[in-house]
């Protein structure tokens, strides 16, 4: 469950991924498959982290890239914000423009 995945999207780029206690597997890949897709056309290295816990509704999320690049926000589970489109959208506006 808290093994990262790796993936390579293009020649001289990563992407980690990392999510812990963020419930079934299903969803779990939909979330990793929104974060390959968004960022799919960005050079370097990435890593994403997700983490829950099971003590909030709250999940933590970590951007990392290149250029020392680093972005870190709390997911309301409440609101909706843990849900693969949500997810979508936070990193489109967290991310620098291309």
């Amino acid at each position: 469950m808290g093994v990262p995945q790796f993936c390579t999207m293009a020649a001289g780029m990563a992407v980690t991924i990392e999510l812990q206690n963020t419930g079934d597997s299903v969803a779990r890949a939909e979330v990793v498959a929104v974060i390959e897709h968004v960022l799919c056309d960005r050079h370097g290295d990435w890593r994403v982290s997700i983490f829950g816990t099971r003590a909030s509704e709250h999940w933590n999320l970590k951007i990392e890239g290149p250029a020392g690049f680093e972005r870190s926000y709390s997911l309301d589970v409440a609101a909706g914000e843990h849900r693969p489109d949500a997810i979508r959208k936070l990193l489109l506006k967290l991310l620098p423009a291309l």
